[in-house]
């Protein structure tokens, strides 16, 4: 394998699906790998340290913001979650591309650091929707979801960053959207473009 790999950074709300979709995206093209974040939060269940994430106490990340190794880092919902630059540098100097699931502040200081980066943003359908799904993973306390959904709205009026917009609104037809984007011939309609801003208007009136 010659050459670096090209980095993507994929974005959404808490809820939205962003996860899964790499998940499966990362299944269907062999050269796409994820990079494993790591985070201060307690391992919930079902989760294994090293596969979902690399589990660290908040004093060792702490110790690793202090030394400069995080390519970007955030803290959300009162814990701390990072992308280390090694980790990406390896597997770009080996000619894999690598895909980031992180927030927007995450993904504002990836663009910063390596303007090449390729951004995606994922959209939830509605505001509604976003917020059922949030409920059906019965893992939020009431006010968390509110919290969740609150952010959400912050988020969404970011998606003008992004080089490209994908709407989840049927899972098979959202992963063909990403596929097309890193195969290179994903070229954003006027027509999904316009969806994607009624839908971002929609989180400002909730």
């Amino acid at each position: 394998m010659s050459g670096e790999g090209t980095l993507y950074v994929v974005s959404a709300p808490s809820g939205a699906g962003k996860t899964s979709l790499v998940e499966q995206l990362v299944h269907r093209l062999p050269n796409l790998v994820k990079s494993r974040s790591y985070t201060s939060r307690p391992r919930r269940r079902g989760e294994t340290d090293g596969v979902d994430y690399k589990f660290l106490s908040r004093q060792v990340f702490e110790r690793m913001i202090a030394r400069d190794e995080f390519l970007e880092w955030a803290e959300v919902f009162g814990n701390l979650y990072g992308t280390a630059k090694a980790d990406v540098e390896m597997r770009l100097s080996n000619g894999e591309d690598v895909v980031l699931v992180i927030d927007v502040n995450g993904a504002r200081q990836v663009r910063e650091r390596r303007a090449a980066a390729t951004s995606i943003f994922v959209m939830p359908p509605s505001p509604e929707i976003l917020e059922a799904r949030l409920r059906g993973r019965s893992q939020d306390s009431e006010g968390q979801i509110r919290r969740r959904l609150d952010v959400a709205r912050d988020e969404v009026k970011a998606h003008g960053e992004y080089d490209h917009v994908v709407v989840n609104d049927d899972f098979e037809a959202a992963v063909d959207r990403l596929r097309a984007i890193i195969a290179g011939n994903g070229v954003a309609s006027a027509s999904a473009q316009a969806r994607a801003e009624t839908i971002a208007a929609e989180f400002s009136e909730t």
